[in-house]
C-alpha cells in the first residue's frame, strides 16, 4: 500500500518569499495555455483566416487569468465552504493556500471571455472554441497541485487496490488518489479528445460543446472516487456538489453539439 509522500507545499524560498508548488502549477497552466494557443494559431488554417494573432492570445491569457483566480476563489467560498469563510473572511484572500473551485473559475472565465469578445467585437463562441483545447492540461496541473498539497483526497478504497494510498494527515485508511484520477481524466484524456476534435474544421460552438460534455462527464465519474464536499445543499451522500455542478455542463454541452451540428461551418 502506498503512503502519500507528504510533500512540503513550499517549493523553494527567495528570502522571505515562499514559492509554493500550487502557485507554480498555475504558472505552468498559464504558460502551456500560451504555448498551445500559439501553436494552434500557427498550424490551424481556420484560425489564421479568422485573424487570430499572438498578441490577441496574450490579451486572452490576461483576461482568462483574472477570471480563473477571481471566479475560482469565489466559487470555493460560495459552493463548497461558505460557513468556513464566513467565520474567517480574511482567509478568502489566501489563494496561495489552495482552495480554488473549477466551476467558479469556469464561470469567471466565461465572464472574462464575454468582456473580451465585446472589446474585440468577436463572437463569444469563436473565442471559447479557440481556448477550449488549451484548458485541460492546465486543469491537470491544478490537480497535481492538489495532490502535492495532500488535499481533496479520495474515498476509502479496497486495501488490495495496487495504488491505494494512505493520507497520514487524514487517517490510516487506504484511499483512492482521486487527485491523480482527475488529472488523468479531466486533464490528459480531455486534452487529447479536444485537441484531436479541434484539428478538423467544426461549426461554431462545437468545440465548446465538446469541452462541456467531456469535462462534465469526466468530473461526474471522478467524483465517485473523491471524498465529497458538503457544499451548500447538504446532499453529498446522494450526489456530490461537483456532480451537481457538472450536470448543467453536460446538458448545455449536449445542446450546443446538437445546435452546432445543424449549422453550416463558419
Amino acid at each position: 500500500m502506498l503512503i502519500h509522500p507528504q510533500f512540503d507545499p513550499v517549493a523553494f524560498s527567495l528570502g522571505p518569499l515562499a514559492i509554493r508548488w500550487y502557485g507554480l502549477m498555475y504558472l505552468f497552466a498559464f504558460f502551456q495555455f500560451w504555448w498551445l494557443g500559439k501553436r494552434r494559431i500557427q498550424t490551424h488554417p481556420q484560425l489564421a483566416r479568422a485573424d487570430w494573432t499572438v498578441p490577441q492570445l496574450e490579451d486572452l491569457l490576461f483576461y482568462g487569468a483574472l477570471g480563473v483566480v477571481l471566479g475560482g476563489r469565489l466559487g470555493q467560498v460560495l459552493f463548497y465552504e461558505p460557513g468556513y469563510y464566513l467565520a474567517r473572511p480574511l482567509e478568502m484572500l489566501a489563494v496561495w493556500k489552495g482552495g480554488m473551485a473549477f466551476h467558479g473559475g469556469f464561470l469567471g472565465v466565461l465572464v472574462a471571455m464575454g468582456l473580451y469578445a465585446r472589446k474585440m467585437r468577436r463572437s463569444w463562441l469563436d473565442i471559447t472554441d479557440f481556448i477550449a483545447p488549451l484548458v485541460p492540461l492546465g486543469l491537470a496541473a491544478g490537480r497535481i497541485g492538489n495532490f502535492i498539497n495532500g488535499e481533496l483526497w479520495g474515498r476509502v478504497s479496497d486495501p488490495a487496490l495496487p495504488w491505494a494510498m494512505i493520507f497520514p494527515q487524514v487517517d490510516q485508511l487506504p484511499r483512492h488518489p482521486s487527485q491523480l484520477y482527475q488529472a488523468s481524466l479531466e486533464g490528459l484524456v480531455l486534452f487529447v479528445v479536444l485537441w484531436l476534435y479541434a484539428r478538423s474544421v467544426r461549426p461554431r460552438g462545437a468545440v465548446s460543446g465538446m469541452f462541456l460534455v467531456g469535462y462534465g462527464l469526466f468530473r461526474f465519474i471522478a467524483e465517485f472516487f473523491r471524498t465529497p464536499d458538503e457544499g451548500i445543499f447538504g446532499l453529498s451522500d446522494v450526489i456530490s456538489m461537483g456532480q451537481w455542478l457538472s450536470l448543467p455542463m453536460i446538458l448545455c454541452g449536449s445542446t450546443m453539439l446538437i445546435w452546432s451540428s445543424s449549422r453550416r461551418i463558419l
